[in-house]
């Protein structure tokens, strides 16, 4: 199993550090769907009791991305092509919006900040960096909305998808695409023209979903007739 561990049998946040691990892990495929998290590996990875390492896979299952099985224990989630729609769907509603109420608060510095991650990852070679980018771009620009609410949903969200549009960005041309839309939705909010940019943002969800439902089911398909 890839993890990224350490030792921190003496850190009074073990559980925050093993789940933050744990779901960086899952979100770049290094743990695949489907995978068993055994708590006793674990722990030995992390140098800590098994008490830190259940309060983690508690959180992560209650993200989503984890679940309890009988006798397998926690097992990394796998999403439906529905789910994964649905996702995307509620983030197309949702995050429009919260940058419609951006678009007027947000700082000239907050531009500048959108812009570098904006360019960040449109020249970033590696890409397992290209996910935290991406959302770092989108981050920055909902942030004024003064909606930590609405955020965090939108974090959680992403959480459950995060791993799936790696993929889909990584090995479709989702790259490319992500790159003009980005521009688009920064320049639409330099301008503080809160429709436009509300339109090609749901346009840019829709689209990404769209992309990664299509690779989706041709890459399962084809393990499907490999199984078969």
């Amino acid at each position: 199993m890839k993890v990224k561990a350490t030792d921190i049998a003496q850190m009074a946040s073990a559980s925050d550090v093993i789940f933050d691990a744990l779901r960086e892990a899952i979100a770049k495929g290094d743990i695949t769907e489907g995978q068993t998290l055994r708590q006793d590996h674990i722990a030995k990875m992390f140098n800590v009791s098994r008490i830190p390492v259940r309060e983690a896979l508690t959180r992560l299952e209650e993200q989503g991305l984890v679940s309890t099985q009988r006798y397998r224990g926690a097992v990394v989630t796998t999403l439906s092509i529905d789910e994964i729609r649905e996702i995307f769907e509620f983030r197309a509603l949702l995050e429009p919006e919260i940058l419609r109420y951006s678009v007027e608060r947000i700082s000239a510095a907050g531009l500048e900040t959108a812009k570098s991650y904006a360019h960040a990852f449109s020249t970033e070679p590696d890409s397992s960096h290209w996910g935290e980018l991406n959302r770092q771009f989108h981050y920055t620009l909902y942030e004024a909305a003064g909606r930590p609410y609405y955020l965090q949903t939108i974090r959680t969200a992403l959480d459950r998808v995060d791993r799936y549009l790696r993929a889909q960005l990584v090995l479709t041309d989702g790259m490319a695409r992500a790159r003009r839309e980005h521009e688009g939705i920064l320049d639409a909010c330099i301008a503080r023209d809160a429709d436009t940019a509300a339109r090609l943002t749901r346009e840019h969800i829709l689209g990404a979903c769209a992309s990664l439902v299509s690779f989706l089911e041709r890459t399962r398909t084809a393990r499907d007739d490999a199984k078969g």
